[in-house]
């Protein structure tokens, strides 16, 4: 069976103790196995890194900036064969896949551009003689720690600003998918960057734990469930790291009267059932304001939910793909099973829907009439199952939304602009769309969100990674004439 290994100083390296099974999950066949990375493991990786910081810092901004534009290309060259490990592993269809190889070239792009990103400032003469500048510097090894939903433009999220950045990197990919990970750091060197500066370690809590506790890891990014990342901020930030940890989403989607009904239904089946609900930027819950809205709403995404085709992702007529695992799937079908029982009205049951061969798939569900205090509405399911909250007024959709304790992405469709504008000032949520219902930020933003969906205060990729990958320095410089020097024991002063 293949052995999914490990990238360490720029080689291969297998032989774990401990291992995981990788799957198929449109099968349900075990197609791989992953090793798990001990204290010690992690420890090479780390002093990889460290070995190879030096080096990668003192390297020049073109000639690193060289290494992204010829990745770039190869991302492009190899997207299918990229996209074909995603769709695999993962589970989600290849147009998918595409897509998330797509939206990660960005960030690519975006470090490309580093010779710009990491200019300083300057001023000369703040005081008679005296000169300030300021300088950007890498704050040495990192550590990535990524979830599986996305396995190929998450990773990028992270390594292309720390790397662009002058940083090395040890990036723990989820042990569900690992291949795509390992797939990114050959194309790295292929692309030039030297061995050490990106290494992949596999594994499970004792790899991050190792990460989280080294004193060499300066700094973690993370995404991934809101209990890992708090958990992860809090060991991270008391060792001294610096830390973004971005956690789970609660998506809520208002839907105004006068908004086109028919192009709102398609916003909220392509956003709620797309790569199965395993997206933390999905809209999981439906907010029509006034029951006449709801009630025609929702003959529309069931008229559409009637015709999406659910089936393996290498199928070119598939458009929803499998969940990630067996037991992720039973924990999605509790939430539907359980609503009635809460007092919501299952309206599309997914669960009852019946597929052969063994693979971990799943119908989708459309739950009307919830509310805060069920289960299904209060907890991050990361499914195909979409709730729908009937609400009265614009004012009541807006808290709502920011009474949930998750603030990751939000949208609002209206063909109202001043509905949408003054919805932009009074929602507190980290990233909002208008008429547009997954509003993840091009590259040359940044994407996060706020209360229990982020852990610290820079969001990823875009200007805020490279703030959160340096550390800024300032330097006054003062060149007297000899005559000039004397003893003052007074607080210098800018006069």
């Amino acid at each position: 069976m293949t052995v999914v290994p490990h990238i360490i100083a720029g080689r291969e390296v297998t032989g774990d103790l401990r291992s995981g099974p990788v799957f198929n999950p449109a099968t349900g066949e075990r197609i791989a196995s992953v090793g798990f990375a001990d204290a010690a493991r992690v420890g090479e990786a780390i002093a990889a890194a460290s070995a190879a910081l030096p080096g990668w810092r003192e390297t020049g901004l073109i000639k690193r900036a060289d290494v992204f534009f010829r990745l770039r290309q190869l991302l492009v060259e190899r997207s299918k064969e990229l996209a074909a490990i995603i769709t695999t592993e993962h589970g989600k269809v290849f147009s998918d896949a595409l897509g998330e190889i797509s939206r990660g070239i960005e960030n690519v792009e975006f470090a490309a551009g580093l010779v710009h990103l990491l200019k300083g400032e300057y001023s000369e003469q703040v005081s008679r003689g005296v000169d300030v500048h300021s300088v950007k510097q890498p704050v040495g090894v990192v550590a990535a720690i990524t979830p599986f939903n996305f396995p190929i433009m998450v990773p990028l999220w992270m390594t292309a600003s720390a790397i662009a950045c002058g940083n090395t990197v040890v990036l723990k990919p989820s042990e569900k998918d690992p291949s795509a990970s390992v797939f990114l750091a050959r194309l790295f060197a292929e692309a030039g960057l030297p061995d050490g500066v990106l290494n992949v370690v596999h594994g499970d809590a004792e790899a991050v734990t190792t990460l989280l506790d080294a004193p060499e890891v300066r700094a973690v990014s993370f995404v991934g469930s809101t209990p890992i990342a708090r958990s992860i901020y809090s060991r991270a930030t008391a060792n001294g790291k610096r830390v973004q940890a971005l956690g789970g989403a609660k998506n809520h989607m208002i839907v105004m009267p006068d908004a086109d009904l028919d192009a709102a239904a398609d916003a909220v089946v392509s956003a709620s059932y797309g790569a199965a609900g395993e997206r933390c930027m999905a809209i999981s819950v439906l907010v029509p304001v006034g029951d006449a809205t709801a009630d025609a709403l929702l003959p529309r995404i069931a008229e559409r939910v009637a015709r999406l085709r659910i089936g393996d992702g290498t199928d070119p007529a598939s458009e929803m793909g499998p969940l990630i695992t067996a037991e992720h799937r039973a924990k999605v079908a509790s939430y539907v099973t359980g609503a009635a029982a809460e007092g919501a009205d299952v309206v599309i049951d997914g669960t009852a829907q019946e597929f052969a061969g063994d693979g971990f798939f799943l119908g989708v569900s459309l739950v009307d009439k919830v509310r805060p205090g069920m289960r299904v509405y209060d907890e991050e399911i990361f499914g195909p199952v979409l709730s729908v909250a009937r609400v009265g007024s614009y004012a009541e959709a807006v808290a709502l939304v920011n009474a949930n304790r998750y603030a990751n992405g939000t949208a609002i469709f209206t063909r109202d602009g001043g509905t949408a504008r003054q919805f932009e000032v009074d929602i507190e949520v980290g990233m909002v769309g208008v008429n547009v219902p997954i509003p993840v930020p091009v590259g040359a933003f940044s994407f996060g969100g706020w209360r229990d969906s982020l852990f610290g205060d820079a969001h990823i990729y875009g200007p805020e990674s490279v703030h959160f990958y340096t550390r800024s320095k300032v330097v006054t410089s003062r060149w007297p004439e000899p005559s000039e020097s004397q003893v003052d024991l007074g607080f210098p002063s800018n006069h």
